[in-house]
């Protein structure tokens, strides 16, 4: 089985794409590290690797999760298997 993206823990919203060519509408599957757990569904956007995804329904104004750490706040609505990016998530630094 290929894994296409990892997740460190359950808690995570976020996953990062780990395969090149990360196409819309394929059947992904990812790793959760730390419970040792494979999670599925469909990728809603193409993604290139090293980018991240959701992995769970985010709702605009919610706290990004990577690693356990709040890493910025998202814009927009983003569903699992969307693409994360600057479109949607904004550091809250400033």
């Amino acid at each position: 089985m290929t894994i296409h993206f990892v997740v460190h823990d359950e808690g995570d919203s976020v996953g990062v794409v780990v395969v090149e060519g990360l196409k819309a509408s394929n059947r992904i599957s990812g790793w959760i590290m730390d419970q040792d757990k494979m999670i599925d569904f469909d990728a809603k956007s193409d993604i290139p690797i090293g980018h991240k995804l959701a992995v769970k329904p985010i709702k605009a104004g919610d706290a990004i999760i990577k690693y356990g750490v709040d890493i910025g706040k998202a814009i927009a609505d983003i569903a699992p298997g969307e693409h994360l990016h600057v479109h949607n998530v904004k550091t809250k630094r400033w």
